[in-house]
């Protein structure tokens, strides 16, 4: 039998969750990224990123008719945590939070921009396909959790 060692916590890792045009992709995707950062020892992030990650992929598949995608990075102490869509329209700017009390919808990047270090967007483009990466990053303040074996 192979010999495996612990991963070092430190070390840099990304994840990418292909997704289908579908609103079951949201819970999908919270629970990978819950088992993602349990496996990794960052279960102080959870729950932070899960909301932020719910609300990245739930726009990407309400406002948008192509495929997307829920990329996770951790490098340096930083989680990144971003949704791809194939729309290369900028979202909407997120609101104030005063404005947002009464609206139904429209909180989302309002809610990302309040619990993220920083956030933001980029275009992408590759051969024919284009689109967008809205994507935010979460602090690490002390390192990594222990991993459970």
């Amino acid at each position: 039998m192979p010999e495996t060692r612990p991963a070092d916590p430190a070390a840099p890792w990304e994840y990418t969750l292909y997704i289908p045009n579908d609103l079951r992709a949201v819970t999908v995707s919270r629970r990978t990224l819950r088992l993602i950062l349990t496996m990794h020892g960052l279960i102080r992030l959870v729950d932070t990123a899960e909301l932020i990650a719910a609300e990245l992929v739930s726009n990407a598949v309400r406002h948008t008719e192509g495929p997307a995608a829920l990329r996770v990075r951790w490098a340096a102490g930083v989680l990144r945590v971003g949704a791809w869509d194939a729309d290369p329209e900028p979202p909407e700017p997120p609101g104030k939070w005063a404005s947002l009390a009464e609206a139904e919808e429209g909180r989302g990047l309002a809610l990302v921009r309040a619990c993220a270090d920083v956030w933001g967007w980029q275009p992408l483009a590759r051969g024919a396909n284009r689109g967008k990466y809205v994507w935010c990053d979460l602090v690490a303040a002390q390192g990594v959790d222990r991993v459970v074996q």
